[in-house]
């Protein structure tokens, strides 16, 4: 089975559903290399191992009995430690809720299951999904280099799906956490519509900032699981009724007459040049196939909803929090007790006013999107920075309003996002950008993601 997890989820799919694959074996293979490579990566916060190997078992007998499979029958896929998970510690992170065993899968899980993935594990996030890992917990590592920053909360599935210890992962983005590891790690995220995945059974850091998509190595593979996890939920009243369109159909659709929005100056202001180069290279292979660019000017309003993305976070923090905090705030980290800190002595009419700005950028932001299909930005300000710059970045204002520059405008706005892979600079790390789509626009996105995917080639994989 060499290189056999490094395989896309898609390939390894279909090699699965016709015979050439069985699902008990690969999931055996699968635990071996993260009990073999995961003890340096840390990108698991538990193995599931006797339930994965129990799901792979009855997936291979549902094969051989010729019954339907589903879109990820017999595949490893991991997930997110603030998911619940029927009988499984999930910890969100934290101390307080160690050892919390929900009673029920979260809408997305039973998804993932019904569609035939095996849950291989529960990936490692920061504490409550903030921005640093609570002070017992050794914090995933970046495949690509060890020393450099893995992205934040959702770094562990990240980690765990570049370092081909799973084929699919799915994370959470209230301000990036979708977008951050998969720009560092070199894969695809996407973030979708606010409301188009059901957060039933997610552990909030933010209600209404919270986003849940997958992070995978291809853009067939992430459409593959956007569209098991999306659609309308009863258990969560702000899940959208809209019909899910086939994601993995729109993956193998040509592209034609794309228009792509630029705010070069949002793009190029404070952004290293490499990521800078990034984008402008990204332009051109969509000019190659056809692709119009076009300048274009975001709602000023943006600058305003990062720089006080915090408040909303924390305000919403504190009320997820309510069980545990100021109560139990010994067996909290330092930063995300000072976001709850913040949260709770934010006034009223402070929140009311960035809901009131919230809701003037999504109109100006549909406006936009309405003259362009989609929009491009880099993710980050940079490529991936050792970790102890982020350490000393979090731990700043002015550094955490820097690095939510072009992640957090589309959380407020509720607007779908695809993060692709760019290749690698000069020291070996990832390059990226991302592009936004209007609202419910994730079909455009994917076949958008897989022209560029198809123009660059593979992503080199980590030294792994």
């Amino acid at each position: 089975m060499a290189e056999l997890h490094y395989q896309s989820l898609s390939d390894t799919c279909r090699q699965l559903k016709s015979g050439a694959l069985s699902s008990a074996e690969l999931t055996e293979y699968m635990v071996s290399r993260i009990v073999d490579e995961d003890e340096q990566l840390k990108s698991y916060a538990l193995l599931m191992i006797e339930s994965a190997a129990q799901q792979a078992a009855q997936l291979d007998e549902l094969r051989a009995s010729g019954q339907p499979l589903g879109l990820l029958h017999g595949v490893p896929i991991a997930i997110k430690d603030l998911l619940y998970t029927k009988g499984v510690p999930t910890a969100s992170g934290t101390r307080v809720m160690h050892d919390f065993k929900p009673e029920f899968d979260a809408t997305v899980v039973r998804r993932l299951r019904e569609a035939g993935a095996v849950i291989i594990g529960k990936t490692q996030l920061t504490e409550g999904a903030f921005g640093a890992h609570h002070p017992d917990i050794d914090p995933p590592k970046n495949p690509y280099n060890r020393n450099h920053w893995p992205g934040v909360s959702s770094s562990g599935s990240g980690v765990a799906v570049a370092a081909g210890l799973a084929f699919g992962a799915l994370g959470t983005d209230t301000g990036g956490s979708i977008r951050f590891p998969s720009a560092a790690c070199g894969l695809v995220g996407i973030k979708p519509t606010y409301g188009r995945v059901s957060r039933y059974g997610a552990f909030a850091l933010a209600d209404s900032l919270d986003h849940i998509g997958p992070m995978c190595r291809t853009v067939e593979d992430a459409a593959r699981m956007l569209e098991v996890i999306a659609g309308q939920d009863p258990n969560d009243d702000t899940s959208l009724p809209d019909a899910v369109p086939n994601y993995v159909a729109a993956a193998n659709e040509p592209l034609a007459n794309l228009r792509i929005g630029v705010d070069w100056q949002y793009a190029t202001n404070g952004v290293d040049d490499d990521v800078v180069g990034a984008v402008r290279a990204a332009c051109e292979r969509y000019r190659e196939v056809g692709a119009e660019i076009v300048d274009v000017t975001l709602p000023f309003e943006y600058r305003q909803l990062v720089d006080e993305w915090g408040i909303t976070c924390g305000v919403e923090c504190a009320r997820a929090h309510a069980e545990f905090f100021p109560a139990r705030r010994a067996e909290y980290g330092p930063v995300l007790a000072g976001l709850l800190d913040l949260g709770l002595s934010v006034p009223p009419e402070k929140y009311t006013e960035l809901e009131a700005l919230r809701a003037v950028f999504r109109g100006k932001l549909d406006e936009l999107l309405s003259q362009v299909d989609v929009m491009m930005t880099p993710c980050m300000t940079s490529v991936a920075p050792t970790v102890a710059e982020m350490d000393q970045s979090v731990a700043s204002e002015e550094g955490r309003a820097a690095f939510i520059t072009f992640t957090a405008p589309f959380d407020y706005s509720g607007h779908p996002t695809i993060t692709l892979p760019a290749g690698l600079n000069a020291a070996g790390l990832p390059l990226s950008f991302q592009l936004i789509g209007p609202r419910l626009g994730e079909a455009m996105l994917v076949r958008a993601g897989a022209a560029h995917e198809q123009a660059l080639g593979p992503m080199p994989h980590p030294p792994v």
